[in-house]
């Protein structure tokens, strides 16, 4: 294998800026791969602005960069999206769907790369029913299992019926999506285990969570007042914990700690929270979308993760680990992390016990120093994104391994079958 090997790297989101933990682990993947054994060919849409604004970051995580015209999102966006709830596919997947996108990838997998790789379950509805190449899919979470959760914690009948529609047709899509793939990249031992047991799908190739420990230094927890939640606030599940935080946990925090404060980091954050929160007078602020979270994060006696909707691995809970702002969670909010609970984090699934855990460190610096440290040593020993990188190119290169095998009688039957449940 040589440099002339392109990967090509299929994406239905422009990578910069890197506002979301999906873009954060797929950009820290590509810059550790880059230089490495394959050429990497980035596909994805744009604007020729956002090009010429980002060409320095581009150039830090590919070696060509080929787009489609991005579409344009306006104020009316997600409810015109909602036309989509008859169809076939989950809504957020067709959404990705458009003629220019799929004319584009169509074009590169022309070319013959050696591999092709699509980011996120959402991506496989731009591969066409029979890939000629070898594939693989970069799942970041296990996408039907978070709109049964939405389903759950769904306030009105409407919106349960949304999410239950919704989740049935997620689910279909991603069993066959999975079953086109030579290789599946999971994100965890978990969301693997899950593959196997919802698809039948063995065999998923797990990558480690990767952080960049240069950039995400350690500071001690020295803000004795200072609460953070950070997270993409254009998210449901993350719109979700912090109505959730705001209705049910804050006020038994600020009956205890009454000059607490809350910090929300994060892009987009929606009006009916922003409102909610001046109107009953709360020491919150939302930062909206910010370039760096370094300046929010250090020094936090606290960072909450109250996730009850969600899936993947949760590189927030990292980075705020190896930035010393000791974490309070959900299960979860952790989960696929093989975390220690009162050593590495605390663990809080109800109202009261997440209040108690926040007052509590709060109250106590040495505590919260001491599981600051801890924390910090144990994302120093374990993860780092050059290590991360090294294993997905391991998983590229085994879907080229396993692609030379192939029977043409197994593609066809695959395909058929993808054909069926794949159709717009």
């Amino acid at each position: 294998m040589s440099r002339s090997d392109v990967l090509l790297f299929v994406s239905t989101r422009f990578l910069f800026p890197v506002d979301s933990g999906g873009k954060i682990r797929t950009t820290q993947i590509l810059r550790g791969m880059k230089g490495g054994r394959f050429r990497i060919r980035l596909v994805s849409p744009a604007t020729a602005e956002l090009v010429e604004r980002y060409r320095a970051e581009l150039d830090e995580v590919c070696d060509e960069f080929v787009w489609w015209p991005q579409a344009e999102r306006g104020r009316v966006f997600h409810f015109a999206r909602l036309r989509h709830v008859l169809g076939s596919l989950p809504i957020p997947v067709r959404t990705d769907r458009s003629r220019a996108a799929i004319a584009t990838v169509g074009r590169e997998l022309a070319r013959s790369p050696a591999v092709a790789v699509f980011d996120f379950l959402h991506a496989a509805v731009l591969a066409p029913v029979q890939l000629d190449c070898p594939a693989v899919m970069f799942t970041h979470n296990v996408e039907a299992e978070i709109f049964a959760r939405h389903q759950r914690v769904a306030k009105n009948f409407a919106t349960r019926a949304l999410w239950q529609n919704q989740h049935a047709k997620m689910e279909r899509f991603e069993r066959a999506s999975l079953a086109r793939f030579d290789v599946v990249v999971a994100v965890s031992d978990r969301d693997a285990q899950m593959f196997a047991k919802s698809y039948g799908h063995a065999g998923s190739f797990v990558i480690p969570t990767g952080v960049d420990l240069d950039f995400f230094s350690f500071r001690a927890p020295e803000r004795d007042r200072d609460v953070v939640f950070c997270g993409s606030m254009d998210w449901l599940a993350n719109q979700e914990a912090m109505s959730y935080f705001m209705d049910e946990v804050w006020q038994r925090i600020v009956a205890a700690v009454p000059d607490a404060r809350m910090t929300v980091v994060g892009r987009a954050p929606p009006r009916n929270l922003t409102a909610e929160a001046a109107r009953r007078g709360l020491a919150w602020t939302f930062s909206g979308f910010v370039d760096d979270v370094r300046p929010h994060m250090h020094g936090a006696a606290v960072s909450v993760i109250p996730l009850r909707v969600g899936g993947g691995t949760r590189l927030k809970v990292f980075e705020a680990m190896a930035m010393g702002s000791p974490v309070v969670s959900t299960s979860i909010g952790v989960e696929g992390l093989e975390l220690e609970p009162g050593r590495h984090y605390l663990r809080a699934d109800d109202a009261g016990s997440f209040a108690d855990a926040v007052i509590a460190l709060l109250r106590d610096r040495p505590r919260r120093t001491a599981i600051a440290n801890e924390a910090r040593r144990y994302v120093e020993e374990r993860f780092s994104y050059r290590v991360a990188a090294a294993a997905f190119e391991q998983a590229c290169e085994l879907a080229i391994r396993r692609a030379t095998g192939r029977q043409p009688d197994r593609i066809a039957t695959g395909a058929a079958h993808a054909a069926t449940d794949l159709r717009p």
